[in-house]
């Protein structure tokens, strides 16, 4: 530690204790000299005989107590959402209000991240900004039209489960599955343009076929009348999709060609996909398409009825649905797999480990089965 008397608060303080022995005598006059309170110089005086020259140091004026000081239980929970989802202070806010029903501001929680110094994102989360700002709408009805798109999930190794599962991973057709083999799936997306309601499902191939089950699929899905069918492009939306959709009395459009903005919902969708439910998994994908797709309803279920969606203010689809549908959908029934529901006061460890790794909520998903994909 530096020597106290290169401190000038340190040496004025011991001026003015000397000057009383040395000058004056008498405390009145020395600090009506100095223009300080006897208050103050009997403070002073104390520490000095207490401590020395470090009692003399300027001591922080920081009150012990604040009654308005955010618990620490919440800002674990902010730490946790930002280190863990990169959620930004208006998601995080959105969360503690939903699901722990703590009120917590945008820039309160903006300034306890700026405190700990988790005000920056990782580069590839940041936003991007564009010299061109494009005009958002929003369709005023659900079903008048629904996007639908194919997100390429990247080869990942196929490998045996850990000891902790007790079972050996096995192919599709039921055989182990070789260390280094590699497996492609694609994602097909289908999201209601009013609503944000999604609906997913993995397939081994990307053509005219698989997408022509994956809309059969959508349609008994999705509790209402869709209008219009919008897709990019691509080879697997051809001649022979669009004649199957029009045989269904749908419309079916294109967009603009290298304009993918135009789908900018399923976009936006594939991207919250990749770092909210793909980031988080283990790196390590069981070869079986069933096994895929039952991990990919869970998120699915999560997505539209527990997620707040930023653009809808906070709510989830299928709150929007209600909202615009009311009495129509009001008495739909929850997901068969949405069944746990954590108290208020249940540790933050446990609520992880519920939700399987995704689903950062107090209303949260059942712990992925043993022979399911593995969440981080």
């Amino acid at each position: 530690m530096s020597d106290p008397l290169n401190d000038p608060a340190v040496r004025r303080k011991l001026a003015v204790l000397r000057h009383v022995d040395e000058v004056t005598g008498n405390v009145a006059m020395t600090c009506r000299y100095f223009g300080i309170s006897r208050q103050h110089y009997y403070t002073w005086l104390r520490r000095y005989q207490a401590d020395g020259l470090e009692g003399l140091r300027d001591r922080s004026r920081r009150p012990k107590t604040c009654p308005h000081e955010t618990h620490a239980e919440v800002v674990e929970k902010i730490v946790h959402l930002r280190r863990t989802y990169h959620f930004g202070p208006t998601k995080i806010s959105m969360y503690l209000q939903r699901y722990h029903e703590v009120a917590v501001s945008r820039s309160g929680v903006w300034r306890i991240l700026k405190r700990l110094g988790l005000n920056r994102l990782p580069a590839s989360q940041r936003y991007q900004r564009r010299d061109r700002k494009w005009k958002r709408y929003e369709k005023q009805q659900p079903g008048h039209r629904v996007q639908i798109d194919v997100k390429f999930i990247e080869p990942l190794t196929t490998t045996t489960v850990g000891s902790s599962a007790g079972t050996a991973t096995r192919g599709a057709a039921g055989s182990p599955a070789r260390s280094g083999r590699r497996g492609k799936y694609y994602q097909f997306t289908a999201i209601d343009d009013c609503t944000r309601l999604r609906v997913l499902r993995i397939y081994p191939q990307c053509n005219q076929k698989t997408a022509i089950q994956f809309v059969d699929y959508v349609l008994g899905r999705l509790p209402f009348k869709v209008e219009v069918i919008q897709t990019d492009n691509g080879a697997e939306f051809r001649t022979a999709f669009h004649w199957h959709v029009q045989d269904k009395g749908i419309g079916h459009v294109y967009i603009k060609p290298r304009t993918p903005r135009l789908n900018g919902k399923v976009e936006c969708s594939h991207r919250i996909d990749a770092e909210e439910f793909y980031r988080l998994l283990d790196g390590v994908v069981i070869d079986d398409t069933k096994v895929f797709n039952d991990k990919l309803q869970e998120w699915e279920d999560y997505y539209n009825y527990h997620r707040p969606h930023g653009a809808l203010d906070g709510q989830t689809p299928y709150e929007r649905l209600r909202q615009k549908t009311h009495p129509a959908v009001a008495d739909l029934p929850q997901p068969h797999s949405i069944t746990q529901r954590v108290l208020p006061n249940t540790p933050l460890k446990d609520q992880e480990a519920a939700c399987g790794g995704f689903a950062p909520t107090e209303r949260t998903l059942p712990p992925p089965r043993s022979t399911t994909l593995r969440a981080a």
